[in-house]
């Protein structure tokens, strides 16, 4: 059956969390810059079909290629790190400083790739900086200022706002990662994914690596947000929130609710937000 049973997934996902803690720094650092300029071609992509149909939905419909390409290519987003380490480290298979030295190197990586995919992208769409008439200017300048200064002017009430919105974002986004486990298929594992990730932005909730390239692209292109910004009133608080909802509602909830089905191996690794889709965990140990 192409079906893989929730006690299988969960084994799955702790040994997922494991080998993706066992990854080298230069590893993590150039998955992360993939998997980070993935999913910002994979915003523009998005951006472009809601300009183009005026149909805001069309964009949140195609924004899941991007995490389609980072799961079967075996990249890194640290977003669905946040829910497959923390149950490794649970299970005494890692240790929490593994753990944070992932997180901390992915990050780095995220940066440079949404920095550079930025940087060229800024250059397609104002035609290397002579004309500034494309509409997807005005997009990411908005979108810029909309996930900084407009929490900037509500306060401390902004700042939870962001936080509460990338809860909810990084519970769809790790359910992506963990439903590509549910199927062994190529064809399942896609569809799989694509429900959360649609769902996630379509609502219009916070992710961390969007906003990576988001932010610093509208900066470049003349939106009034400054690094404080940025980091204060975005960067931090989504940061946490999406870990906080990756661990809560992803990680510890299921693993609540299936630890005692739990087989004894899994019948399929997908190291989802990291790791290539696997078959058995001896597998997984050769290609490591």
């Amino acid at each position: 059956m192409d079906y893989v049973k929730p006690g299988e997934v969960l084994s799955s996902m702790i040994e997922a969390g494991r080998a993706k803690a066992e990854l080298s720094i230069m590893q993590l650092i150039i998955r992360g810059s993939l998997g980070g300029a993935i999913l910002a071609c994979a915003t523009t992509l998005a951006f472009t079909a809601a300009a183009q149909t005026k149909i805001p939905m069309a964009g949140a419909l195609l924004f899941p290629v991007g995490f389609v390409m980072i799961i079967l290519l075996g990249l890194e987003l640290v977003t669905g790190s946040f829910a497959l380490i923390p149950l490794a480290v649970l299970e005494k298979q890692t240790t929490i400083r593994r753990m944070l030295g992932n997180y901390f190197w992915v990050i780095i990586g995220h940066l440079i790739g949404c920095t550079v995919y930025a940087v060229l992208y800024g250059l397609t769409i104002t035609k290397m900086g002579t004309d500034l008439s494309n509409p997807l200017v005005q997009t990411l300048i908005t979108a810029s200022e909309g996930k900084t200064t407009a929490y900037r002017s509500m306060g401390a009430e902004g700042m939870g706002l962001a936080f509460i919105k990338a809860m909810l974002c990084n519970w769809m986004v790790t359910l992506g990662a963990v439903m590509a486990m549910t199927s062994k298929s190529t064809s399942g594992k896609i569809l799989a994914m694509w429900l959360p990730i649609l769902t996630f932005f379509g609502q219009g909730f916070e992710h961390t690596v969007v906003n990576f390239f988001v932010i610093p692209a509208g900066m470049m292109l003349g939106a009034n947000v400054t690094l404080a910004d940025w980091w204060i009133w975005n960067g931090i608080p989504v940061l946490l929130g999406n870990f906080a909802g990756g661990l809560l509602f992803t990680g510890i909830l299921f693993y609540l609710s299936q630890k005692g089905s739990r087989s004894g191996a899994p019948a399929a690794v997908s190291q989802g937000h990291g790791e290539a889709v696997l078959t058995g965990a001896t597998v997984l140990e050769k290609s490591l």
